[in-house]
């Protein structure tokens, strides 16, 4: 009996532990992972304030920045954004005071509006970071301040799955941030492929983490076919392995 040809499945995560469980996750699902890793992280060596009544961490990234400057938050209430970071922080040994139901900046400034006006509020991230949560937070009268523990930037590498899209050899692409998106892009564009491969992508299933990250890839022409209930890679992954698969079988 001939072997059905596996699923192909690009995803966009840093070079680090979270592509070596991303490549186990899909293999279980059975496709072919092809991680492109879109983003690299490069601290700036700030730590986030000690003086707010606040602090807001939106990522295991930041969280493990702020562990490794020696941040102590005091008596502030420590929120995350998404459980991945509240795990973060308390195998780091901090307390977990907020993680908003909504896994998203608008859902920490829902869970925050009553309380926060009058508040000195820090929010500790990455240089691109969403305008909705600082402006969300000083509209409901809090005294902000964001400190950027890090900047994401492109690796010099990125791009296999820009071509492969270009070329049809793609048969999902898993986008975790717009960023990714807006990378995915320029990859392409430096390789001279774009339109191609967005045409690519939209022959492909296309996941988006969240409705940020769907919006950035349609306005950039990119037709996104899954969006998870949960903002959460192994729900995306599933979901979008799933939606590609009757149609590759076909």
């Amino acid at each position: 009996m001939r072997e059905e040809p596996r699923l192909r499945v690009a995803f966009f995560r840093p070079d680090d532990e979270r592509t070596d469980e991303a490549v186990e996750l899909l293999e279980s699902l059975g496709a072919d992972p092809v991680p492109d890793p879109m983003l690299a992280v490069e601290p700036t060596g700030a730590a986030p304030r000690e003086d707010a009544e606040y602090v807001v961490l939106t990522s295991k990234t930041g969280v493990e920045l702020a562990a490794e400057a020696g941040w102590d938050p005091g008596e502030a209430s420590v929120c995350a954004i998404g459980e991945a970071t509240a795990e973060a922080l308390e195998d780091a040994g901090y307390s977990v005071d907020l993680v908003p139901e909504e896994y998203s900046s608008t859902g920490l400034v829902d869970a925050l509006a009553d309380d926060a006006a009058g508040t000195r509020v820090e929010v500790a991230r990455s240089d691109h970071g969403s305008d909705v949560l600082t402006d969300g937070l000083e509209d409901a009268g809090a005294y902000v301040h964001e400190t950027v523990l890090y900047r994401l930037v492109r690796p010099e590498s990125a791009g296999e799955s820009a071509e492969l899209a270009a070329d049809g050899d793609l048969d999902a692409a898993l986008f975790t941030s717009s960023l990714t998106v807006t990378h995915f892009l320029a990859a392409a564009d430096d390789r001279d492929v774009r339109d191609a491969a967005v045409a690519g992508l939209n022959d492909a299933v296309v996941g988006a983490i969240g409705e940020p990250t769907r919006r950035t890839a349609e306005d950039a022409g990119v037709a996104v076919d899954v969006v998870p209930e949960a903002a959460d890679f192994d729900a995306l992954a599933a979901d979008a392995v799933e939606e590609a698969a009757p149609t590759y079988h076909e």
